[in-house]
């Protein structure tokens, strides 16, 4: 059993947003300088809990570093009705680029002229 947060498991670490994971990692790392400067003064109660807390920094740090490499997926927010708005989205995307296209030609010639 991996020693840890029971709340920062690999799954529950997979739901959260790269903002949410960096805010996680900032109270992670606080959380150790707090645990070493306990260690430090000698009023450490629990060596084990340093440990766990390093770990949740190495996982936090392997699941950021996973999404940028495009090994994990980030999280997909939800919606309501995620496969109609899809539909509708991908219509207008349509429409826009279309339009978008001459505009960019004509500015180009007038670039060169």
């Amino acid at each position: 059993m991996a020693i840890g947060s029971k709340e920062l498991a690999p799954t529950e670490l997979d739901t959260f947003e790269d903002t949410q994971l960096v805010d996680e990692l900032k109270k992670a790392k606080e959380e150790l300088f707090n645990l070493r400067f306990q260690s430090a003064t000698g009023q450490l109660e629990s060596h084990g809990r340093l440990r766990a807390v390093k770990r949740d920094i190495a996982r936090i740090y392997t699941v950021l570093r996973e999404r940028e490499l495009g090994i994990r997926a980030t999280p997909v927010a939800v919606e309501a009705a995620p496969a109609k708005a899809a539909a509708k989205k991908t219509k207008k995307t349509k429409k826009t680029d279309a339009a978008a296209e001459p505009a960019a030609e004509v500015t180009e010639e007038t670039k060169e002229a």
